[in-house]
């Protein structure tokens, strides 16, 4: 049941930030955290990087189809014994994952909101949320449990 209330306190979370997002009129970008942070709106139709970005019906099909079979994943671990690492990294990636796939069936694009003050102004543009970095650390989190399983 922890995982359970994982994935949804990462939705909820995620959800949260971006309706503020939204519903606020935001400068082209405003330092926070002293600094560290850049917060923007950015809507982003595609996948990672706007790829697939003139297929956005593609890409929520796609995200959809994906987070189900996650799901699949994620319930048949509840019968394992162990693998705390796996059951977290899963319930981190699905809390993104939900989040992310619900923004691209309700909305029609992700809401994005933050980046980072670096000098590159490619890496600069970047724009990512609070769902982005959680399928980051649930991917990390789940290839270390499987790497640790085989030792």
């Amino acid at each position: 049941m922890l995982y359970v209330v994982i994935a949804a306190a990462i939705f909820l979370a995620d959800y949260g930030i971006k309706e503020w997002i939204e519903r606020r009129e935001m400068p082209k970008e405003r330092e926070v955290l002293r600094g560290k942070l850049l917060l923007r709106r950015y809507h982003n139709r595609g996948a990672f990087l706007n790829m697939g970005e003139t297929r956005s019906g593609l890409v929520a099909l796609l995200s959809l189809l994906l987070t189900l079979a996650m799901t699949v994943v994620f319930l048949t671990t509840f019968g394992l014994r162990g693998g705390r690492l796996l059951k977290t990294g899963l319930a981190f990636l699905l809390g993104g994952a939900y989040s992310n796939t619900y923004d691209r069936l309700r909305r029609r694009y992700v809401v994005d909101y933050v980046s980072f003050p670096v000098r590159n102004p490619a890496l600069r543009s970047v724009v990512y949320n609070l769902s982005d970095f959680c399928i980051l650390i649930g991917a990390l989190c789940v290839a270390l449990s499987e790497m640790l399983r085989k030792k």
